[in-house]
């Protein structure tokens, strides 16, 4: 049998991000070394690239689902192991720049062989085809909503940045590529907003929920409320505070108590000056007050600096914590908190479980979920991205942060915990009981 030209198939070739890719090489000479190379621009103009070098079958092909690479990037099998494992190769642009964080992205992959060369591409879609994008900009309101093609009303997610401010907008995107008209809320960092999340008013987003419900109208009434890092924090205690406006808490790396500005806080500010008022009071801060408190563990830590170990110390204080923890027990629906034990900016593993106990010791009637993932560290996202970035400048700050967890678990982690958050809102959906107004 004649031997085919050498080629890279990938199926499907356009899809949305969070699609794992069959990517199998064929054509080749049998017994032969693959070199395969991977490379990305992201909407934020960084470069990145992977690499794993493979050994062909009998018949000349490699199955990379199936297939563990000799070198490279990556060790082991992992389908999306060419994304997950590569490493920037240029700059990002500057901090604080404006950039469609939805445009669809392009993977790039070659295989070169002794004499053989076989190129590919797959797009990675965040908007999926049909979705609506509706920038709002209502009574002080700033956000992006993006609502699915097929007609509503659509069961609604509500999602809020951490402490890098601005709007989710790619994580918003995904919900509606999965049925959910899904509203990227900002509160600080994006045009219309203050710059900083110094002295955030809770009151805003009990506007901004109050505007979701009469002008969007979710579907049976179902709106649930996910967040990031600080935005973790932040949808914890609105489902505390404003319960009857909430029906679902997804906390990804969130902490379990109210926190200081830290590292997003004005210019000159002190990092244990409050976050979050709430009726004209200014909540508690764990580090305030609190003689546990050990900051000189970061500050006079090396570069990139692991704020983590000044976290632990603060949670020595019992008092402290009691002052400082999010009443969860109050949310009135299910609550899903996701967390990395590797985590180097704060604990959120250790956040997890004792938002997880307080739960339980009030005999919560709804639904917890509590995962910690090992090896994996603040940055848990959505499949299938580069997860080798383990610090960063902070986005207000500029301070190099450690973030925590490898490469490998930071990729399981946001795969595992992303199907486990749409498993986890399908059935808060199913089981929710329309409230009457």
């Amino acid at each position: 049998m004649a031997q085919t030209d050498p080629e890279i198939a990938v199926d499907p070739r356009i899809a949305t991000i969070d699609v794992p890719r069959r990517i199998s090489l064929r054509g080749f000479a049998p017994g032969e070394h693959i070199t395969v190379t991977s490379t990305l621009r992201q909407n934020d103009a960084s470069t990145w690239q992977g690499e794993a070098v493979f050994v062909s079958d009998s018949d000349g092909g490699v199955d990379i689902a199936t297939s563990a690479p000799v070198s490279g990037t990556y060790a082991g099998i992992a389908p999306m192991g060419l994304v997950c494992s590569m490493h920037q190769t240029g700059e990002a642009l500057p901090l604080g720049t404006q950039f469609d964080q939805t445009a669809p992205q392009t993977v790039h992959l070659t295989a070169e062989a002794s004499s053989s060369r076989a190129a590919a591409s797959f797009v990675q879609l965040f908007l999926a085809p049909g979705v609506e994008v509706t920038a709002i900009h209502d009574n002080g309101i700033v956000g992006t909503l993006f609502t699915p093609p097929d007609p509503g009303p659509h069961p609604l997610v509500v999602m809020l940045a951490g402490s890098g401010g601005g709007l989710m907008e790619s994580r918003a995107a995904l919900f509606a590529a999965h049925g959910y008209a899904a509203l990227a809320l900002g509160y600080f960092g994006a045009p219309g907003l203050p710059p900083t999340i110094s002295q955030t008013r809770l009151e805003y987003f009990e506007s901004a929920l109050h505007w979701a419900r009469r002008s969007l109208t979710p579907r049976d009434g179902f709106l649930a409320v996910s967040g990031v890092s600080r935005g973790g924090e932040l949808s914890l205690l609105l489902g505390a505070a404003m319960p009857e406006l909430i029906d679902a808490v997804v906390a990804y790396v969130p902490s379990s108590v109210t926190n200081g500005v830290l590292n997003a806080g004005r210019p000159g500010e002190d990092r244990h000056s409050p976050t979050w008022s709430w009726r004209g009071r200014m909540l508690p801060v764990l580090a305030a007050n609190n003689p546990r408190a050990d900051w000189g563990l970061f500050d006079n830590g090396p570069s990139p600096k692991r704020q983590t170990p000044a976290f632990l110390a603060a949670l020595q204080d019992a008092q402290a914590v009691s002052r400082a923890a999010i009443p969860v027990e109050r949310i009135r629906g299910p609550v899903m908190l996701i967390g990395g034990r590797d985590d180097a900016l704060w604990p959120s593993a250790r956040f997890v479980e004792l938002a997880a106990e307080r739960l339980a010791t009030h005999g919560h009637p709804y639904r917890v979920v509590a995962l910690s993932y090992d090896d994996a560290g603040h940055t848990i996202t959505y499949p299938y991205v580069p997860t080798t970035v383990l610090c960063r400048p902070h986005p207000v700050s500029r301070i190099e942060l450690a973030y925590g967890g490898t490469a490998a678990g930071n990729a399981r982690a946001g795969a595992e915990s992303w199907a486990a958050v749409l498993a986890f809102l399908a059935e808060a959906r199913e089981r929710h009981v329309p409230r009457t107004p």
